[in-house]
């Protein structure tokens, strides 16, 4: 579970830097087919610059704690070991009462 969570962010983190990169790659595109000058192609790649490392140190981009953990995947319904455990027991019980009434 934690291995596809974590294959989850780096797959976002991997999206978000391509996205970049192609962004750097079309300005510069743009600057050798002459759509725009040089001066604005360096503006536009400073902008993206300046736009990532907000994100990047924005509030959102935090790391989570456990506590956070935990209210995501109660968001997204997963069974806590909580709730594995008194399935178990029930599973359990009803198998002693099934057992028991064989036995008679």
């Amino acid at each position: 579970m934690l291995n596809e969570l974590k294959n989850v962010f780096l797959a976002g983190v991997g999206s978000a830097a391509y996205t970049y990169e192609k962004a750097i790659k079309l300005v510069d595109e743009m600057v050798q087919k002459g759509k725009i000058t040089v001066d604005e192609g360096k503006e536009l790649s400073e902008e993206l610059k300046r736009t990532v490392k907000t994100k990047t140190s924005d509030e959102s981009s935090k790391p989570i704690t456990k506590e956070d953990f935990r209210e995501l995947l109660k968001e997204m319904d997963f069974a806590s070991k909580e709730d594995f455990d008194s399935l178990n027991n029930r599973l359990n019980s009803l198998e002693e009462k099934i057992n028991k009434n064989d036995a008679e």
